[in-house]
């Protein structure tokens, strides 16, 4: 019976140790593919692999809308835009806002689920990079580590110029190029105020109000943004 016991904790030493194991080569890729991302720009993310499968389940041979610029031919208004609607702290956090976190976790426990994660753009970044979009504090979790890797790998104007390079902007749509180009047949270099404001108050819900673009909550939410973006700072 001792020698079967001394067996059995074993095998479950042994198991535990390759998870953790697993775990950290995980982590290690991770850091290795953000590095790569200081001088190179994402093929394709996880997010823009999960929604290519999606079309293709009605559409075989649907593809991405996806054009990755450099920052300079990012319209200045749209970096203010995204800041101003996504993540105000952004220039001042090490990736996470404390105090909107702890707003989220508020209006989760008073929900029963979660409803809202206060995630800064560092942490969606890690999220569309890698990440699903599901809602699970298993996945929060995994975003907070990768958050942590980007901004002691990256600087804040990398992460910024990621993020707008790869979010979603509409069905297939992703990134600020493909976005201005798609709503406004302009680069997203020309980009105005306006146009900006709008497609910041779209980023939480871009499919939703890409089908309603009349929305009065996406009218309301623009001319919100567009009157936090003159006191907005950018990288």
């Amino acid at each position: 019976m001792a020698r079967e016991g001394h067996s059995a904790g074993w095998w479950i030493a042994r198991a535990l140790l390759l998870v953790v194991a697993g775990f950290l080569l995980v982590q290690a890729w991770f850091a290795a593919t953000i590095v790569w991302y200081r001088f190179h720009a994402p093929h394709e993310t996880a997010f823009m692999a999960e929604r290519l499968a999606e079309l293709r389940k009605t559409n075989p041979r649907a593809a991405l809308d996806y054009r990755f610029v450099p920052y300079e031919r990012i319209s200045a208004n749209l970096k203010r835009a995204i800041i101003a609607a996504e993540d105000a702290k952004f220039l001042e956090h090490d990736g996470f806002d404390w105090e909107g976190i702890e707003l989220a976790m508020h209006k989760n426990r008073r929900r029963g689920h979660i409803v809202a994660g206060g995630s800064t753009i560092t942490q969606q970044l890690a999220k569309n990079l890698f990440l699903s979009p599901s809602k699970s504090y298993l996945r929060k979790g995994e975003e907070a580590l990768v958050a942590v890797m980007l901004e002691a790998i990256l600087d804040k104007r990398r992460i910024l110029e990621l993020y707008l390079n790869v979010i979603e902007w509409g069905s297939g749509v992703f990134g600020a190029e493909a976005a201005a180009r798609h709503y406004f047949g302009i680069p997203a270099a020309q980009l105005s105020a306006a146009q900006a404001a709008r497609l910041a108050a779209m980023a939480p819900s871009p499919q939703r109000f890409e089908r309603n673009p009349h929305s009065a909550y996406l009218t309301g939410r623009t001319a919100l943004v567009m009157a936090r973006m003159p006191g907005t700072s950018t990288p």
